[in-house]
């Protein structure tokens, strides 16, 4: 058979073979390990290396900078154009001598003050070496709102909030708060009513048509000449359309919600007219165009009473 014609193989020459392809491999995967290895060990390095540059200069930092006494805040320097005192503001700031300067953070101060609802705005600056820097612009109240809120006592009170021209709501500022004596502010600023009671939250500003557009007829009301004639004295903003108007005189006037500068020569024309006459205002509807109904009582039967000035008791102080 044929078997019995074949050749012996060389085994030693196959052995050979295999241990070459072996001992290439395994040099092949040691030389990979090395490179990894090397690789790793490059990565770290280089890790270690930033790691200790940045707390080297984080320690050089706080040495030579945020904890130097050189640098500690000596005096807090406030300007304000309103009447909160400024030792208030320096407490709402939550600065205390001593702080390093640099160190503060500026964010946090002015965030913390404009929390206040009294306060619009805030620029702090530092003044090296020892001094920071508040400039405080605060809220100018236009109008009040009343409200019903427990007092310490637990009994149910109806409380003041004032409003900006903004429409900013904001609380009062106590006497212990301000720099200058108390004024009478609320005998003099209108009242608005029909409200929502839930839109009246100090910081938060009013967003319904009709508050903003009795802000608007506030102003336009105090550079109109009715301004020298009467007072107003509250606006009812409960319906959607008009604004519900009553003087301290007596007279109830209905103005629309656009058009405030005609509808106010409209008002004062009908009132000179009444004067003419002998009479005053009771009721007056602007809120028709072109033929405004008005009813007239004598003058002998209005309410007694001149026109409060608003203008002194809003004047704004600077202190420093």
């Amino acid at each position: 058979m044929s078997w019995f014609n074949r050749k012996p193989k060389n085994r030693r020459l196959g052995n050979s073979h295999v241990l070459d392809v072996k001992l290439r491999s395994d040099q092949v995967r040691a030389s990979r390990v090395r490179l990894v290895a090397i690789a790793l060990a490059l990565l770290f390095g280089t890790v270690l290396g930033f790691y200790l540059v940045w707390r080297t200069g984080e320690f050089a930092l706080n040495r030579l900078i945020y904890q130097n006494k050189q640098f500690a805040v000596e005096d807090i320097e406030v300007q304000t154009d309103g009447v909160i005192a400024p030792e208030q503001l320096r407490h709402w700031a939550g600065v205390r001598p001593g702080e390093n300067l640099l160190a503060l953070d500026l964010a946090r101060v002015k965030r913390d003050l404009e929390m206040v609802s009294m306060i619009r705005s805030v620029a702090v600056e530092r003044v090296l070496p020892h001094t920071l820097r508040l400039r405080v612009a605060e809220r100018e109240p236009l109008a009040q709102a009343h409200v019903l809120q427990r007092s310490p006592a637990g009994r149910v009170e109806v409380g003041v909030l004032h409003i900006d021209g903004e429409g900013y709501v904001m609380t009062l500022v106590e006497p212990q708060q301000r720099a200058t004596p108390e004024t009478r502010t609320n005998d003099v600023l209108p009242v608005i009513s029909g409200l929502n009671p839930g839109d009246l939250v100090p910081g938060k500003r009013l967003e319904s048509p009709q508050a903003r557009a009795a802000l608007q007829l506030i102003t336009a009301f105090e550079r109109s000449p009715m301004s020298g004639l009467v007072d107003l004295e509250m606006i009812d903003v409960a319906s959607p359309e008009i604004l519900q108007v009553k003087t301290s005189q007596g007279s109830l006037i209905t103005f629309s919600m656009q058009n405030f500068d005609w509808q106010l020569r409209c008002w004062r024309e009908t009132q000179v007219k009444a004067l003419g006459a002998g009479k005053v205002i009771a009721t007056l509807d602007l809120s028709v165009p072109n033929n405004s109904p008005a009813t007239w009582i004598e003058a002998s039967a209005a309410p007694a009473g001149s026109p409060r000035n608003r203008n002194l008791q809003r004047n704004r102080k600077k202190n420093v």
